[in-house]
């Protein structure tokens, strides 16, 4: 099974301090608690990151000039379509903002094993077997279906895949019946197992 997403099935979400959006394109939780979430945030000004505990973090900017993560022992490079991976549960601040910066992040349970996320140009082929999210960082093809910018597409199947995209490979212990879609313009094509 393929789930493709577009921006249209996404939730915003108001942080708590009022100065920014998350935006949800995909959360699975297992037993009353986040198994992963899939979002985009944009980072505009320095300031606190929220605190997630129990959850590692991973974040890719996707626009923008970037900035540091700064606290408790770490201080991280937040680069421009490098993948940076940190702990949810240790505070965390956003440094050297120069300009605004747009981030996809990947939120898993410690007791998971990590995500592999990678940035990748080009053509592609990914086995299956595990969870695969595709973020379409611009037009591109997964599977030979069109994605546009910013959609998503979530399957258990191999991927061949053109084009500028983030790739997540959440591992099997992660894979769980996906919840139905809310809203939106959500497609689903079969082509194989519906985990």
């Amino acid at each position: 099974m393929i789930r493709h997403l577009t921006p249209a099935d996404y939730k915003s979400m108001a942080w708590a301090n009022g100065k920014g959006v998350t935006v949800e394109m995909l959360r699975v939780d297992r037993d009353g608690g986040l198994l992963w979430r899939l979002s985009r945030a944009s980072v505009v000004e320095e300031g606190d990151f929220s605190l997630f505990p129990g959850i590692e973090r991973n974040l890719t900017v996707i626009s923008g000039p970037g900035f540091e993560l700064v606290g408790q022992g770490l201080h991280l490079q937040a680069k421009p379509l490098v993948p940076v991976a940190f702990p949810g549960d240790i505070a965390l601040r956003a440094a050297r903002v120069t300009d605004p910066s747009d981030d996809f992040n990947v939120l898993t349970a410690r007791s998971v094993h990590l995500p592999k996320v990678q940035v990748i140009q080009g053509h592609t082929h990914m086995p299956g077997g595990d969870t695969l999210a595709i973020f379409a960082l611009s037009h591109s093809t997964v599977n030979g279906i069109a994605v546009a910018r910013h959609d998503l597409i979530i399957t258990d199947n191999a991927v061949t895949a053109e084009g500028h995209i983030i790739a997540v490979r959440l591992f099997q212990q992660s894979r769980v019946d996906l919840p139905p879609v809310k809203s939106g313009t959500a497609a689903a094509t079969t082509g194989g197992s519906s985990r």
